[in-house]
């Protein structure tokens, strides 16, 4: 089975790989145990690792996630068979406004022509809370280069297309109608609890 580079990046045995990716989902746990939702939805959940994360550590009981890639559902139903996930479209989510208490969308806009109308729709279906998070930049870009990744776009990820530095970011949601509930800084990362 074709292997995505979100699961590269999550079975690495690299131990500095490891100890990012870990930092990452320690800042996510946080921030969400803050919420103490009953329904989440991770949108753009890839094989579902952040939807496995917060799961153990008892946060929410009902889990959903969506994804546009096949490989990446097929992937995550084959490691967890019991996860809810299913193909979706971060433009045009299947849910009616208000339905979760807290939306999940990690490494995702970063990577959208149009990020405004994500967030805007995340927003619609969340019935307060979002958890979004994205590259700090140029950090990553820096660290990318600096592991000798992406050298032919000076680290930059072929994929993004959005970059925010951390201040950028709060901006960009502020400026979305989102509010700013806490922050973490995760190297190299931004993780955002947004409220609307």
């Amino acid at each position: 089975m074709p292997e995505t580079s979100n699961y590269q990046k999550h079975i690495s045995r690299n131990p500095l790989q490891k100890f990012l990716i870990d930092n990452f989902y320690k800042s996510l746990v946080s921030l969400a145990k803050l919420v103490r939702p009953v329904t989440v939805l991770d949108v753009g959940c890839g094989e579902g690792f952040a939807l496995i994360k917060l799961k153990q550590a008892k946060i929410g009981q009902t889990f959903e996630g969506i994804d546009y890639s096949d490989e990446a559902l097929k992937l995550g139903k084959k490691l967890y068979p019991k996860l809810n996930i299913k193909k979706g479209d971060i433009y045009h989510l299947p849910y009616k406004d208000n339905t979760f208490d807290m939306l999940v969308c990690t490494e995702v806009l970063e990577h959208l022509t149009f990020p405004e109308k994500a967030v805007k729709e995340l927003a619609r279906v969340a019935k307060k809370y979002i958890v979004i998070s994205v590259p700090n930049e140029p950090l990553f870009i820096l660290s990318n280069f600096l592991r000798g990744k992406y050298l032919g776009t000076f680290g930059n990820h072929p994929e993004h297309i959005n970059h925010w530095t951390a201040h950028g970011f709060k901006k960009f949601l502020k400026k979305n109608k989102l509010r700013i509930s806490s922050t973490k800084y995760p190297f190299p990362w931004t993780v955002v609890l947004a409220r609307k």
